[in-house]
C-alpha cells in the first residue's frame, strides 16, 4: 500500500530509554544527599564530641584550680592566726619569713594562670602541703611560747606580789625605825632640875649683889642642871627662852636669839642658845648670864628647851623699888 497521510490504526511499539535515564539519576542525587546527610550528621557528633570533652576539661581544670585555692587560703589564714596570736612569734616568724615569702610567690603565680595545667595545679598542691608543714612546725613552736609566757606571767605576779609585800614591810620598818629613833631621841632628852634665877647689880668696884629691885639690875642669872643617863656623849644645844612682864619674848643679837622649832607648840622664839659638852650619866650644872640695861618690874619667865621638848620653866619678879630701896 503505498504511503498516505492518515495515521495508521495499529500503535507502534517507543523505547524506554529516556524514563531509565530518569531513575538512574535520581538514584544518584539520593544517594548523594543521604551521604550528605550522614556526613553532616557525622560532623556534627564529632564537634558535639568535642566540644563536650573541652568543656568537661575546662570544668574540670576549673575545679582543681578553685579546689587548689581554696587550700591555699586555708594555709593563708592558719599563716594569720599565728602572726596575730602572739606578739612574741613575730620574731620567730622573721627567721622563717624568707622561705615562707617563696612558697607563697609561686602558688600565687600558678593560681594567677588562667590556663594552669595539671601539672602546675600539682606543683601548687605540693608547694601548699610544703607550706603547711612549715606552718604546723611555727604552731607547735608558739604553744611553746605561750606556755612560757604563761608561766613568766605567773612568776612575774608572784613577783611583783613578793615585791608589793617587801615594799610594804620596808614601809612598816622604816615607820618603825623612825619611831624608834623619835623614842631614843625624845629618851635622851634632857631633864633640868634645881632652876634658879638670880638678878644681880654689879656694883662699880666689881662686887655683885642679888637684888629684885627692878631698876637696880643689871643681869639675870640663868642656872640649872642637865642629866641624861642614855644620851650620847658629845655636844649638845639648850635653848632658853626669856619673856618679860609685857609678855614679849626678850631677843638680843648678843644672846644668839633666834626661831626654834618644838614639837608641841611648832615655831617660837627664843633668847638664847647654849652649846655644851655632855658626858653620859652624868650631871651638869648650866648658868646664862642675860646682861642687859632696863629690866622691867614684873614676872620674868624663864623656860629650858632641849630636842623640841620642853625640860623646865621658872619665874622671878622684879619689884619696884622704894625709897630705901
Amino acid at each position: 500500500m503505498a504511503n498516505t497521510n492518515y495515521p495508521s490504526a495499529t500503535p507502534q511499539k517507543e523505547t524506554p530509554r529516556n524514563n531509565s535515564n530518569k531513575n538512574i539519576l535520581i538514584g544518584i542525587l539520593a544517594a548523594g544527599l543521604l551521604g550528605t546527610w550522614g556526613y553532616l550528621l557525622y560532623d556534627k557528633n564529632q564537634t558535639s564530641e568535642k566540644l563536650e570533652a573541652s568543656q568537661t576539661q575546662v570544668s574540670t581544670s576549673m575545679s582543681q584550680r578553685d579546689s587548689v585555692q581554696l587550700m591555699y587560703n586555708d594555709a593563708l589564714s592558719r599563716l594569720d592566726s599565728l602572726t596575730g596570736s602572739n606578739n612574741d612569734f613575730q620574731g620567730q616568724l622573721s627567721e622563717s619569713s624568707s622561705e615562707i615569702s617563696k612558697l607563697k610567690s609561686e602558688i600565687r603565680s600558678i593560681l594567677n594562670k588562667k590556663n594552669a595545667t595539671d601539672a602546675e595545679l600539682n606543683r601548687a598542691r605540693t608547694l601548699i602541703a610544703t607550706l603547711n608543714d612549715k606552718l604546723a612546725n611555727l604552731e607547735v613552736e608558739v604553744t611553746r611560747l605561750t606556755g612560757e609566757n604563761q608561766v613568766l606571767a605567773s612568776t612575774n605576779t608572784q613577783l611583783s606580789t613578793e615585791k608589793q609585800v617587801l615594799e610594804s614591810n620596808l614601809m612598816t620598818a622604816s615607820s618603825d625605825n623612825v619611831a624608834l629613833a623619835e623614842t631614843v631621841e625624845i629618851g635622851s632628852t634632857f631633864s633640868a632640875s634645881n632652876i634658879s634665877i638670880t638678878p644681880i647689880n654689879e656694883k662699880n668696884s666689881g662686887k655683885e649683889k642679888t637684888t629684885t629691885t627692878a631698876r637696880k639690875v643689871d643681869k639675870l642669872v640663868i642656872g640649872f642642871d642637865v642629866e641624861n643617863r642614855i644620851a650620847q656623849s658629845g655636844p649638845a644645844d639648850l635653848y632658853v627662852k626669856v619673856t618679860a612682864p609685857n609678855g614679849q619674848v626678850i631677843s638680843d643679837p648678843t644672846f644668839g636669839s633666834g626661831i626654834y622649832t618644838t614639837r608641841k607648840d611648832g615655831n617660837i622664839n627664843f633668847t638664847s642658845r647654849i652649846s655644851t659638852e655632855y658626858e653620859t650619866g652624868t650631871r651638869k650644872k648650866i648658868q646664862v648670864p642675860l646682861k642687859m640695861t632696863d629690866f622691867q618690874t614684873g614676872d620674868y619667865k624663864i623656860e629650858v628647851y632641849h630636842n623640841g621638848l620642853k625640860i623646865g620653866e621658872g619665874i622671878r619678879s622684879l619689884k619696884k623699888g622704894g625709897l630705901f630701896g
